[in-house]
């Protein structure tokens, strides 16, 4: 398998057009990744990795780390909590509507402005792969904002038409964040966030959420306050 990128917290590998992590603890639990243990063995879960990126392969269904199988033990639950729109519209109308970008990302997604209150061809060029790293700004955007969509079943099987169009245009990483989130398949803090939605817990998720990455995290709360507040505005039409 191809190495698509290594830390020393994650490992990223091309599965048959398709990337697949592996991840420590402390790296970003994202949903297409298998989750190490810290301990894995006896062997700590960075150690697994350090050597990880030596001829991976895939027999069988099972991934090979340096000749070491990688079997799964248990599987995660990574869908993005079902929300009950008119309790958190009612609850939380204005500050969604005053809710303003966060520091870390204020300025790429002020370059991203204005989004419309829908996803059509000329949002998805605007955004897919707009910006550096492994996961574009843009990328993490679009996904809370199709996370959220999932979550209120306003997914439409045009905008998936539309979105799986461009997947070429961005990282192999990206693209597959952006299948997952087509599934309602997110990060662990997106899922706490959308839970927290409405409640007194709102703001510490928010924060856990924002801090993901160096901007990641923040595009994707982002994205997902926008896909409420346009909701809310279809709602008082």
């Amino acid at each position: 398998m191809r190495v698509l990128h290594q830390s020393a917290a994650a490992l990223y590998v091309d599965v048959a057009g398709r990337c697949v992590g592996v991840v420590a603890p402390l790296a970003a639990q994202v949903p297409c990744a298998l989750r190490l243990p810290a301990q894995v063995s006896g062997v700590s879960a960075q150690q697994v990795l350090a050597v990880g990126a030596t001829s991976p392969y895939v027999e069988r269904g099972t991934l090979f780390l340096a000749g070491n199988p990688l079997r799964v033990g248990r599987f995660v639950d990574v869908r993005v909590p079902r929300i009950d729109l008119g309790r958190v519209l009612r609850a939380a109308s204005p500050r969604i509507a005053e809710a303003r970008p966060p520091r870390p990302a204020a300025a790429g997604l002020a370059a991203l402005q204005p989004l419309p209150s829908r996803i059509d061809a000329g949002v998805l060029r605007g955004l897919v792969g707009n910006g550096g790293g492994l996961t574009p700004l843009g990328d993490d955007v679009l996904c809370g904002w199709l996370a959220v969509l999932v979550a209120t079943d306003h997914l439409t099987d045009d905008v998936t038409a539309a979105v799986r169009g461009t997947l070429d245009r961005t990282t192999l990483l990206s693209a597959t964040l952006l299948d997952c989130a087509l599934h309602g398949e997110v990060l662990p803090e997106f899922a706490a966030y959308v839970a927290a939605l409405a409640t007194p817990a709102e703001d510490a998720a928010a924060t856990a959420l924002v801090a993901i990455g160096h901007t990641s995290g923040a595009g994707l709360w982002w994205g997902a306050r926008h896909a409420l507040a346009s909701l809310a505005m279809e709602n008082a039409a």
